[in-house]
């Protein structure tokens, strides 16, 4: 065998998911578009967006969360993509609902008429959030802000969100919110200096932090503000004063180890706070261990949310042993984390210690069956009014499957359910859908897509469902069900109590696919590839929805 044969190595193709086309991410917007301007459950409570101004946010949109995405993407360039694509999608549905909430913007005649219009007798809350993003001047924020500087105003909650100020206006804001700040109880100064270079951003910060140094706040919410650890200590002199807290927003900052280590060093009381949320963080497995000392501090919790925070093991550990002192905890959020399964199975030990627990999100977790069964275990004792439990993405197959079903079984409070992104196939998806025939009569909503499962499996899912009073979606796209299969899954949900409209998409089913089936041929040529590429990447955008999750909002 001569050299050349000996030294042959078979050619391999790497698929990229990332980044997407340009006509992929216009495809987004004028999907986004639609999304906001339709009649919907939220038009209906908080207003119907125009076209103009739904296409306005839908670009703003897209443009942060691609940029977002791409940053992940960089960190981890060996990667096909996959994780950053899922991070786009995740933050566009989560940033409409955001959208949907403020409602449609005020007009520009009434905003540039704010300052002549009287006092409203018991206004209590001043948001100049509305409309487009734009930066704010000095003589727009005297406008914007005068409602303050009325004698007798009765204002106590503020939001500032959505204006990016420049170190003028922040010296016009520092002044009227210095003789508001102890009749101030809320405060919302997330997303206030985009745009701006490091070293004005930091001075606004330090400005509106010295103005407000003082008040007694229940309410913090200081996100979006790409702070790290120089942000967090310019705002020093407002987070120091601060001991009555009750609910702290600082998500999507730059949280790195040292950032979390100034935070938790500076606000000097968390004892009564109840909702601390550190959602999209780079706060890792160090920085977890500074996360965890607040957590500790903070018996009164209700709901902590730390998703999307880069930990791993050792402090997800870590944040599993704090979380044992929050014995008021209702809601639990930390999906997408490296936790893997020790932490997984420290945090089955936390579980029996949170007794009024409701909602619980461990997806993309790395779980694993192991980590998986501990939980569910735990679960099974301690938490049977659970309303919400996600286990998406943690690789579980059939053999975790009774387990789960028996904690399912005892559940019978489940509103929804999501074990989207496993590997159950028909062997775990027959015995999980056994477990929720019977009772479970206020579930709502149940995810099972992409789990590998067949014919038997879907058919067995639909007849869990069919018969449920007030039953909304069943989702079991992303497998590999039959026509057949399907016109069964059809027929059976006609036949129950509900309509066929409770069966979601089904555009990434794969009707002549097999649950081990390997990877597509190589030898297709890179044209074709690419093609294929944007068809799989289009097809997990194309459903983007609004993502009905709790925000922090000025309530």
């Amino acid at each position: 065998m001569d050299s050349a044969a000996q030294n042959f190595q078979p050619r391999t193709f790497s698929i990229k998911l990332w980044p997407p086309s340009e006509s992929t991410r216009l495809k987004l917007v004028e999907r986004m578009t639609k999304n906001l301007s339709t009649e919907s459950i939220f038009s209906r409570k908080y207003g119907l967006l125009g076209k103009e101004e739904a296409h306005e946010n839908a670009e703003r949109i897209e443009q942060l969360c691609f940029g977002s995405a791409d940053e992940h993407f960089k960190k981890e360039p060996d990667g096909d993509g996959s994780s950053a694509v899922q991070l786009y999608a995740k933050e566009t549905s989560k940033m409409m609902l955001e959208v949907l909430k403020k409602g449609p913007r005020i007009t520009a005649e009434l905003e540039a008429s704010v300052a002549d219009t009287p006092l409203a007798p018991g206004d209590t809350v001043l948001d100049i959030s509305g409309g487009k993003r734009a930066y704010i001047e000095a003589d727009e924020a005297k406008q914007l802000l005068s409602p303050l500087t009325k004698p007798g105003n009765s204002y106590k909650r503020i939001c500032f969100s959505n204006r990016s100020f420049g170190v003028d206006a922040a010296n016009v804001a520092g002044s009227i919110l210095e003789s508001v700040k102890n009749q101030l109880t809320e405060v919302d100064i997330s997303d206030f200096v985009a745009g701006r270079p490091e070293d004005e951003a930091l001075d606004v910060m330090r400005i509106f932090s010295k103005a407000l140094e003082g008040s007694v706040l229940r309410y913090l919410n200081i996100s979006d503000n790409a702070l790290g650890e120089k942000g967090v200590r310019a705002f020093s002199e407002l987070l120091k004063s601060q001991e009555n807290l009750e609910e702290l927003y600082v998500m999507n900052d730059g949280i790195s180890e040292d950032a979390a280590k100034a935070l938790s060093e500076l606000i000097p009381s968390t004892e009564k706070l109840k909702v601390l949320h550190f959602h999209n963080n780079m706060t890792g497995d160090e920085g977890a261990v500074y996360v965890a000392e607040m957590v500790k501090r903070s018996p009164n919790l209700e709901s902590f949310r730390c998703s999307a925070t880069r930990i791993g093991s050792d402090g997800g550990v870590a944040l599993s042993e704090a979380l044992g002192t929050c014995t008021h905890l209702k809601k639990l959020d930390l999906r997408d984390n490296l936790f893997g399964v020790d932490a997984g199975i420290a945090l089955s030990k936390t579980l029996p210690k949170l007794p009024d627990l409701v909602e619980l999100y461990l997806s993309d977790l790395n779980l694993e069956n192991k980590g998986t069964v501990a939980i569910v275990n735990a679960l099974k004792q301690s938490a049977p009014q659970l309303e919400v439990l996600e286990l998406a993405g943690n690789e579980i197959n059939a053999k975790a499957a009774p387990d789960l079903a028996e904690c399912l079984t005892a559940m019978q409070s489940l509103k929804k359910l999501t074990l989207a992104e496993n590997e159950l196939k028909d062997a775990g998806a027959v015995i999980i859908a056994k477990s929720l025939e019977d009772g479970h009569v206020d579930l709502k909503e149940f995810d099972v897509s992409t789990n590998m499962f067949q014919r038997a499996g879907a058919r067995c899912f639909a007849r869990a469902v069919a018969n449920k009073p007030g039953f909304v979606q069943l989702n079991i796209d992303g497998n590999f069900i039959s026509d057949e299969g399907i016109d069964e899954v059809k027929d059976i949900l006609k036949a129950g109590k509900n309509s066929l409209d409770v069966l979601g998409s089904l555009d990434e089913n794969e009707p002549e696919g097999q649950p081990d089936d390997g990877d597509e041929d190589d030898d297709d040529d890179e044209g074709a590839k690419d093609d294929d590429v944007e068809d799989r990447l289009d097809s997990k955008l194309q459903n983007v929805q609004v993502e009905q999750d709790d925000e922090p909002c000025l309530g």
